[in-house]
């Protein structure tokens, strides 16, 4: 259960690659750091860096980076189209697995009384690190910017949270917190003009627009009855957003961050500029992003677009962010890679995924070769993945069959469902394989010593029960998918009935291939009482597979004939 966070620091320099490359090259120096994207921008003059790992070890990198970045990065003479206050302009810690908010506020309050003692840079703490929330908001405290900053550090309420109450001519002030994850985005427009992408960006952004009497832009600002500014808000809740002109590609952006991708997904902020913009007399003509982004919110975008068209979402994760990719045109001004840009896939463990990632004929060489793994298991899950697949594309045939565009989402939800099976059971081919390792390699541990001969029964005993418990998964999710097997013989296609019967055929042999790796797996294992549960529900669904498997063959013969 290691704790993960994630650290992405913007510094104030996205033109010279080799000072970026000097900044990214001192967090590698540590050791379990994970550089996962450096993402430069010429006209913002920006660059955005994401790494990973423990705790610890990412407020080191994070103080090298930050360190290089100062000795590097001259802000007396940085100019960029981005608002920025320091050479490391924020720094934000956010938890990425077994570890609370909390705990990753108190590592960005280590991390800033560090840089503010020993660099004497000054720091100020935003969003879940800072207490004082009057002051928690980055736009609030870099409001002014580097140019404003050498009197603005010096008045009472803005005085920094760790290091000298002086900006720093050179360095500037840097913004160090913790916050949930945030996804920096942008929306391209058919137009020049910073002013109308900024009535746009006013439309749309959770703070709105400020009241003035007659002209929208240069009116006296109208004030409540406490002499506060009055404001209408924009659509987007979570979204905070500005206009402006990117001279390297010769259009104004909206420059959105999202928040909170679960209040306002990025799908719904680019669907809601399209519109506003279009109110304008102005087209959206693509998108950018910015750093990295979490997979559900690809996956969810891919399903929004293709239930707009009337269309299955039941398709390959693959698709689904292929068609995220072309519906909000995040490769029109570069190429946009998920295995670069998606976090999940740069967390991936490469070497965990070795028998799914190999192509048809390299798998098939290898279980054909002289070692013990893949075998049967590895085998059990693929044809049963192979058995969901088949099942999935019979729902997608008929979910756009001529004549039943009104049946489309109850197809749609069957062939979701059979990408679930077919996912679960690709992941278990390479679990059953790294199963076997396991136990392997608890045989290979010393056994000199009575303590030594203990770890290792007790490594073997639990290399065991995996070994066992894998292949049970496989059984009873190769079971669930012949649900919808059996649906798309009776309602389905009918074209594609045969391939809905191999689907049967191909899910019972999942269930009793797997079957006999749990009972073998399970006779050398000493928990007898869990031992006689598991092979008691092993039975039950190897006996009900084989009635569902016969039910479903005699229906497609039926039709057949």
């Amino acid at each position: 259960m290691t704790k993960l966070i994630e650290c992405v620091p913007n510094f104030s320099e996205g033109i010279n690659l080799d000072i970026i490359k000097q900044i990214t090259n001192a967090v590698e120096t540590v050791e379990g750091v994970k550089l996962l994207n450096v993402d430069p921008g010429k006209a913002t003059n920006r660059t955005v860096v994401t790494f990973v790992g423990e705790p610890e070890k990412v407020i080191e990198a994070a103080f090298l980076a930050i360190k290089k970045a100062g000795e590097l990065i001259d802000m007396s003479k940085q100019k960029g189209e981005h608002p920025r206050m320091g050479a490391t302009d924020v720094c934000p810690l956010i938890p990425i697995s077994n570890i609370s908010m909390e705990e990753t506020a108190e590592y960005a309050r280590k991390l800033a009384q560090r840089v503010g003692e020993e660099l004497r840079i000054p720091v100020y703490l935003y969003e879940q690190a800072q207490p004082n929330k009057s002051r928690s908001n980055l736009s609030v405290i870099r409001a002014g910017e580097y140019e404003g900053f050498f009197k603005k550090i010096k008045l009472p309420e803005w005085a920094p949270d760790y290091g000298p109450a002086e900006n720093d001519v050179k360095r500037g002030a840097t913004v160090i917190g913790a916050r949930d994850f945030l996804v920096a985005y942008n929306v391209n427009l058919n137009t020049t003009s910073t002013r109308r992408a900024n009535a746009i960006a006013f439309d749309v952004r959770e703070a709105g627009r400020t009241l003035r009497e007659g002209d929208p832009v240069t009116g006296k600002i109208i004030t409540d009855e406490h002499g506060k500014p009055k404001s209408i808000p924009g659509s987007l809740k979570s979204v905070k957003a500005i206009g402006w002109y990117i001279e390297e590609y010769g259009v104004a952006q909206i420059s959105m961050n999202l928040t909170n991708i679960e209040v306002t997904p990025v799908h719904k902020a680019f669907d809601e500029v399209c519109s506003k913009a279009n109110d304008r007399g102005i087209r959206v003509t693509g998108s950018e992003l910015v750093g990295l982004i979490p997979l559900k919110a690809m996956l969810d975008a891919g399903r929004y677009f293709l239930q707009k068209q009337q269309r299955s979402v039941g398709v390959s994760e693959k698709e689904l962010i292929k068609i995220a990719i072309k519906s909000m045109g995040l490769d029109e001004l570069g190429p946009f890679d998920p295995q670069e840009r998606i976090i999940e896939y740069l967390l991936k463990d490469k070497a965990g995924s070795k028998l799914v990632s190999m192509p048809l004929n390299d798998f098939a060489d290898e279980t054909a070769s002289e070692s013990p793994a893949p075998g049967g298991g590895s085998i059990a899950a693929y044809v049963g993945a192979l058995g969901a697949s088949l099942a999935g594309m019979v729902a997608n045939l008929s979910s756009h069959k001529k004549g039943w565009d009104n049946r489309w989402l109850e197809f749609s939800n069957w062939a979701e469902k059979a990408q679930a099976y077919k996912s679960e059971m690709m992941a278990l081919v390479d679990m059953d394989t790294i199963s076997f390792n396991r136990i392997m390699d608890a045989f290979g541990l010393p056994k000199a010593t009575d303590e030594e001969k203990t770890i290792r029964d007790k490594a073997i005993q639990d290399a065991t029960k995996y070994a066992i418990e894998i292949p049970f998964k496989v059984m009873q999710t190769a079971l669930n998918s012949m649900e919808v097997i059996k649906v798309m013989v009776e309602l389905g296609n009918p074209n594609s009935v045969t391939d809905a019967g191999v689907a049967a055929l191909c899910a019972r042999t999942a269930v009793l291939g797997a079957f006999m790796n749990v009972k073998v797996n399970a006779s050398s294992y000493k928990d007898k009482d869990f031992v006689v549960d598991i092979i008691y529900q092993g039975n039950e669904i190897e006996r009900k597979a084989i009635a569902i498997e016969a039910e479903i063959i005699e229906l497609v013969n039926a039709k057949i004939s």
